[in-house]
């Protein structure tokens, strides 16, 4: 039987419909300025008639956004695959070893996630520099790789813990060694929090702006955001061009977020249970 409509049903509908105005406000001003024309005086919230898709084409071309793009695929698509198969083993032992080192260590890697990037800055960029990275895409990868490892060893860790044993005490007792265990039994369970966590660092590396800036300047190899930034400078910027690079620069993030969506809300509500 259904409930009566009342005015706290009403209230709750009222404020539900205000946080989604909220919401879509950025996306429609993001649109609006993509399509008006340069010098166009219109509000940022109002679409000026009729609308133009050239700024598309000259975003396109003038920030050289293909190869951005294909950069930002690159380091994305390193990073996540160094990121999961090392965070996933490391959390492995962390999950089922209860002796007082694995709490610790396990304390120890999420504490990671307490520490400010920048008390780093300094000497990982020597570092880079001492290693003949400066200019690489692969300076960005491994920075990458070690500033998300500890929260996505965190997820993991909590995923598995709420995960039976059942099945790897049977792969063990058929003769398996705790390495392959892990690979062909406990692994491919890990495929919602595995979802969960390439969609979060691949969002999160995808948008990060100041490690690809401080790592590839002057390499003429820059990632999408850096390429972005290009049309935005002291005294001019050329927010037609930024917003529509902006649509353009999402898509690809976009087309992994719903091919691993039905992954994501199932991995992150499992890993958040322990």
């Amino acid at each position: 039987m259904h409930g009566r409509y009342s005015w706290r049903t009403s209230l709750r509908e009222g404020a539900l419909l205000l946080f989604a105005v909220v919401y879509v406000m950025p996306l429609v001003s993001l649109l609006s300025v993509a399509l008006r024309k340069e010098g166009s005086g219109a509000s940022a919230l109002t679409l000026d008639w009729p609308p133009t898709f050239d700024n598309f084409g000259e975003a396109w071309t003038e920030a050289h956004l293909g190869a951005a793009l294909t950069n930002s695929v690159v380091v994305a698509v390193c990073s996540v695959a160094l990121i999961v198969p090392i965070a996933s083993l490391a959390a492995y032992p962390l999950a089922r070893v209860t002796r007082a080192w694995s709490r610790a260590a396990f304390v120890f890697l999420v504490g990671g996630l307490l520490i400010p990037g920048q008390l780093a800055l300094l000497p990982l960029y020597t570092t880079m520099r001492d290693l003949g990275l400066l200019g690489s895409l692969w300076a960005v990868v491994l920075i990458n790789v070690g500033g998300q490892i500890p929260f996505s060893v965190f997820l993991y860790t909590l995923f598995l813990r709420e995960l039976p044993t059942d099945y790897e005490e049977a792969a063990l007792l058929d003769g398996c060694g705790p390495l392959r265990s892990f690979v062909r039994v406990i692994f491919p369970l890990l495929r919602p929090i595995t979802g969960t966590v390439i969609i979060l660092n691949t969002v999160g590396i995808w948008n990060e702006f100041f490690t690809p800036l401080l790592y590839l300047s002057g390499s003429g190899t820059v990632t999408a955001p850096v390429a972005i930034y290009g049309f935005v400078s002291q005294f001019v910027s050329q927010w037609e061009l930024v917003f529509a690079a902006l649509l353009m620069s999402v898509v690809p993030v976009l087309v992994v977020y719903f091919a691993l969506q039905k992954y994501v809300i199932k991995g992150f509500a499992g890993g958040l249970k322990g």
